[in-house]
């Protein structure tokens, strides 16, 4: 079948290229019709408290989202002109101020201790704002829009809706400039280590035409991630494009044996097909274990990148072709020398202190093992923004004038005696770090009649047998402070009502920090052992899988441990994503480098002199391969304003230099001084497996066939690799 369809490929180039560029209208369609969701906490799972009280927000309450707007220096006049305006904005379901509770006709000393405490400090006076929608739907984004359209430089919008709103505005602009950068550093990485200055970029365009495939059909999934959004360009451009560097050089060799390139061509994709659908299985098996993750967000990313490397290899085998047949001329008519310098010398030294070097990859997992458990890690969101974002600037207000770093939200019975409501409440206040709470009985209790309570704000509190309350806290979110205080209320609310639920940011991301830390194993054993079964299946080994992953989780290690080293601090989601990513992305360096070794030694070789030719026919491809991820992941980390995208890049990055080197100078001194281990443990280590008996005549006449012809029919191929040919190694 695959015969059939080579054929047919390389007949019609321009056919096949036509069919792919009109493919491209769908995709974008499809692109423009997937949802972005810019708030993490709603991938939580739905079966903890805290999402469960958020749904309760929603409805009944329809206070799917809150924000708080401090108004600095202004006569109540405007700020109660300005709360109408607010009410009438679409998507807005009520605003609350005292003009709502008492008037403003009533002097400020007059007002309860306990509300002027909430809407009052110094010469600022806050009110919230409630939405119809959750915080990181359209029609909220709009909402905020508008309410800052309509306020002045003195009214200051806070809340975590609105950080939200800030962080898809800072996507939106930097997005365009991350994938132009990457594109022209990818560029540059292969203008060094390829050997024609078209050729890149064709390469590019075929990447770009598997991108906007890959981001077309997230419409299926319906929503994708911001964080997807931003990173699966250029991620999948950084582990797909070896895959058609495999293929040109394919097509090279096998123009010394065919007259018409067409046929080269033909042969050049069936020998992509087996040997890429092979090497892209690991790196899908590393995406796909984020898919084990509690948090969605894990499940968000594995998808869509699973995905693109499929269509990645899809685009390499279907549309490259007629690509390269196409644009054959330019592409030999702009050649120039190589410029990686070979890694001879290097490898021979390696080879003559291998002993040394194995005790060194030995050694060098006691402190990275260290540095990566003791890394700094953080979880509280808006700490990855740029601190002069206008929401963030509300947020500091909101602290530092109003004692308000974050806002408790509780559900629970609206039939709870009165008596048991006031003693709940003073317990509440009670708590350290709590200044100020807001619930429908807290406004009888100060000496409001039920009658003159309006009903909008008792429609806001009190709906379907539920009643609400807002409880303030001075301590940070993804604190130890505010975990413990979050801790003491559960135990004060349940004791009176055990169905309660307190939701809101803090309590999201409380549950966020204990999710994921069990996400982060579950992943990371998982990524590991299906990478080990695949690479146990490939070789027949134990051992042979045993030595390559634990290579590729040493990188990680190091990867992971810098952090500690240079005393930062990663976003929380990064170290699980670097963990199944880095594994699954890069263990082909090490597969390449042993394919290779185990080749030489069925040839005859002995353990060096096969050690020494995988290290120097291999090392080329691994660079190249390396480069481009590392070029195309780095300039996001320079651009990217928020340190979450950022920080997970600057690692992409890193991780694969990281593994480059630790592949090109510890592998070569693994793979000899373990060989007599992998010979016992292994089946077929050093000779070819016994062939299948042929049925027929021409079975046995392809048996004797050249090279070319018995990789056509399914046969191993003598080795394709030659020093400085890139091999597919994603």
């Amino acid at each position: 079948m695959i015969d059939k369809i080579a054929h047919g490929l390389t007949r019609k180039p321009k056919l096949v290229a036509l069919i792919a560029v009109l493919m491209l209208i769908p995709s974008i369609i499809g692109y423009a019709a997937t949802r972005i969701n810019y708030d993490i906490l709603t991938y939580l799972p739905q079966d903890l408290e805290s999402s469960q009280g958020e749904r309760l927000l929603e409805e009944p309450f329809h206070m799917a989202a809150t924000s708080m707007l401090i108004v600095e220096g202004m006569p109540a006049g405007y700020t109660n002109d300005l709360i109408s305006e607010i009410k009438e904005v679409p998507g807005v379901s009520n605003a609350l101020w005292l003009s709502n509770l008492v008037g403003i006709q009533i002097p400020t000393d007059m007002i309860p201790a306990s509300f002027r405490e909430i809407f009052f400090s110094g010469e600022g006076t806050m009110m919230i704002i409630q939405y119809d929608h959750p915080g990181a739907s359209e029609e909220t984004m709009n909402a905020i829009s508008q309410i800052r359209s309509i306020c002045n430089e003195k009214c200051f919008l806070a809340g975590f809706s609105v950080v939200i709103k800030d962080t898809k505005d800072l996507v939106d602009r930097e997005l365009p400039v991350f994938v132009a950068l990457a594109v022209v550093l990818a560029l540059c990485a292969m203008l060094l280590t390829l050997e024609s200055t078209v050729l890149p970029l064709i390469l590019l365009i075929n990447i770009g035409i598997a991108i906007v495939y890959n981001f077309g059909t997230n419409v299926f999934l319906g929503e994708i991630s911001y964080i997807t959004k931003a990173i699966a360009a250029v991620l999948q451009l950084g582990v797909t494009m070896d895959y058609s560097i495999f293929l040109y050089h394919r097509y090279k060799d096998e123009r010394t044996n065919y007259d018409d390139k067409r046929d080269a061509m033909a042969q050049a994709i069936i020998a992509a097909f087996r040997s890429l659908s092979g090497s892209s299985v690991t790196t899908i098996a590393g995406f796909l274990a984020l898919c084990f993750m509690r948090l969605t967000l894990g499940r968000d990313i594995g998808i869509v990148m699973a995905k693109g490397v499929v269509l990645g290899v899809a685009t390499v085998i279907l549309v490259l072709p007629a690509l390269i047949l196409l644009f054959d001329k330019q592409i030999d008519k702009h050649r120039h020398k190589q410029l990686i310098p070979s890694m001879t010398r290097i490898n021979q030294f390696v080879l003559r202190h291998r002993v040394a070097f194995v005790v060194l990859t030995l050694l060098l997992f006691l402190p990275s093992i260290y540095a990566q458990n003791h890394a700094n890690v953080y979880y509280k969101l808006d700490e990855s923004l740029p601190r002069d974002l206008p929401s963030i600037v509300g947020n500091e207000k909101l602290k530092e004038e109003f004692d308000m770093a974050t806002s408790h939200f509780v559900v629970l019975r609206d039939d709870i005696p009165a008596m048991d409501m006031t003693e709940m409440e003073n317990q509440l206040k009670a708590l350290p770090g709590i200044t100020g709470l807001v619930s429908y009985h807290a406004m009888l209790g100060t000496g409001i009649p039920d009658f003159f309570i309006p009903d909008a704000v008792k429609d806001m509190l009190k709906q379907g047998g539920y009643q609400m309350m807002m409880v303030n806290s001075s301590y940070d979110t993804a604190s130890d402070a505010v975990s413990e205080q979050l801790a003491q209320m559960t135990a004060i609310i349940k004791s009176y009502d055990p169905d309660a639920m307190i939701t809101g940011e803090a309590a999201m991301t409380d549950d966020l920090i204990s999710t994921t830390a069990v996400d982060f194993k579950v992943t990371n054993y998982i990524s590991i052992a299906a990478i080990f079964l695949i690479i146990a299946i490939v070789f027949q080994s134990i051992s042979v899988p045993l030595a390559l992953v634990a290579t590729i989780e040493l990188a990680i290690f190091i990867n992971q441990g810098i952090p500690y080293f240079t005393g930062t601090y990663v976003p929380f989601v990064a170290p699980t994503v670097i963990s199944c990513v880095q594994l699954g992305a890069t263990v082909d360096y090490a597969i390449l480098m042993t394919s290779r070794f185990q080749e030489e030694l069925r040839k005859g070789k002995d353990r060096m002199e096969a050690a020494l030719i995988a290290a120097d026919t291999s090392d080329t491809s691994i660079i190249t391969s390396a480069l481009v991820m590392f070029c195309a992941t780095l300039g996001v980390s320079f651009v990217s304003s928020i340190d979450l995208i950022g920080s997970i890049c600057i690692m992409l990055a890193r991780g694969a230099l990281i593994s480059a080197v630790v592949c090109m100078f510890l592998m070569p001194a693994i793979l000899c001084v373990c060989e007599p281990l992998f010979h016992k443990t292994s089946l077929h280590w050093r000779t070819l497996p016994p062939a299948k008996p042929r049925k027929d005549r021409r079975a046995t006449e392809k048996a004797q066939a050249p090279a070319a012809l018995e990789e056509a029919d399914g046969h191993p191929a003598e080795p394709a690799e030659k020093e400085g040919q890139p091999t597919g190694v994603s």
